[in-house]
């Protein structure tokens, strides 16, 4: 009797846990309070479409969640820091500019901007099953 009524839980915990739902974080300039985030979320397991976000944060002034749209989940995510102090943010073809100031900025690119990418800063991806930021880091 016991076992029948724990039986369903216990077979539906391998489909849970295939679920995404992590971040990694950059520190920029190497402070806590001033980060650019990559979150990933899985919504249901047996999908296979993974949703982006970009958490910009210079606290504690500012703090904004962005989408960066669905992806696998081994989708790297790339980070350029252009002259001005925005950011670009390219996950496959998709690019999108953001800044730290307000964090509230967050434009569409179509195509690489006229000046450039800017300087190559790093690379949001799984790492040995972990998703983690890498700095100055390729994409494989």
């Amino acid at each position: 009797m016991l076992l029948r009524r724990f039986l369903p839980a216990v077979l539906v915990l391998p489909l849970l846990s295939a679920c995404v739902d992590d971040q990694a974080a950059w520190s920029i300039d190497g402070s806590r309070e001033h980060t650019l985030s990559v979150v990933r979320e899985q919504p249901v397991p047996w999908d296979k479409k993974v949703n982006y976000y970009v958490v910009v944060s210079r606290m504690p002034v500012c703090t904004r969640r962005h989408s960066l749209g669905a992806g696998a989940e081994n989708t790297q995510v790339e980070v350029y820091r252009v002259p001005s102090g925005a950011y670009i943010v390219k996950m496959g073809k998709k690019m999108y500019a953001t800044e730290s100031q307000t964090c509230e900025s967050w434009a569409r690119l179509d195509g690489e901007p006229e000046g450039g990418m800017g300087e190559f800063e790093g690379i949001f991806r799984l790492q040995k099953g972990k998703f983690v930021f890498v700095q100055g880091a390729t994409s494989e």
